[in-house]
């Protein structure tokens, strides 16, 4: 599994969106983007992750960042999600893990004994160029929107 580093161009990649919207990366050269990859929508920990983006998401804006999610979740699920927590910025399914795998977050993850593949969650920072500047992997929610709009003022 290989993975993009830090300092590497993010090669393109196509996602669907809600409403038959397909988005791709290249669609935001010129503007940072902040991309977080999360397990599954409408679970606590992901819904908190989501509003806490959601909350900052102004102060992201002033600073010409573009906010997206990625999950294997359908684009149905984002658009009830979304919906549901008023999440202002868009949601991008990745139900063949191409993306989750081209960034090295579809792991081995283990819950009650058993071993699984699904999402580590994870948060990048591309520069409008399109370059990956700064990771977070194994993210904690606690503070970790707080720390990436602060990697984002650094830049």
């Amino acid at each position: 599994m290989s993975s993009i580093e830090v300092g590497q161009i993010v090669p393109d990649f196509t996602l669907q969106a809600g409403g038959g919207k397909r988005v791709s990366l290249k669609q935001f050269r010129g503007r940072k983007v902040v991309i977080y990859f999360y397990p599954k929508d409408m679970t606590p920990t992901c819904t908190e992750e989501s509003c806490h983006f959601r909350d900052y998401n102004d102060q992201f804006r002033q600073l010409n960042v573009e906010v997206i999610g990625i999950s294997p979740d359908d684009p149905k699920s984002h658009e009830k999600f979304a919906a549901k927590h008023e999440l202002p910025f868009l949601l991008l399914s990745d139900p063949d893990h191409a993306v989750c795998e081209q960034f090295g977050v579809w792991t081995l993850k283990k819950m009650y004994g058993k071993e699984y593949m699904g999402v580590e969650r994870s948060t990048f920072l591309i520069d409008e160029e399109g370059r990956l500047v700064k990771e977070w992997r194994k993210v904690k929610v606690k503070g970790h929107v707080e720390q990436v709009l602060e990697a984002v003022k650094a830049l």
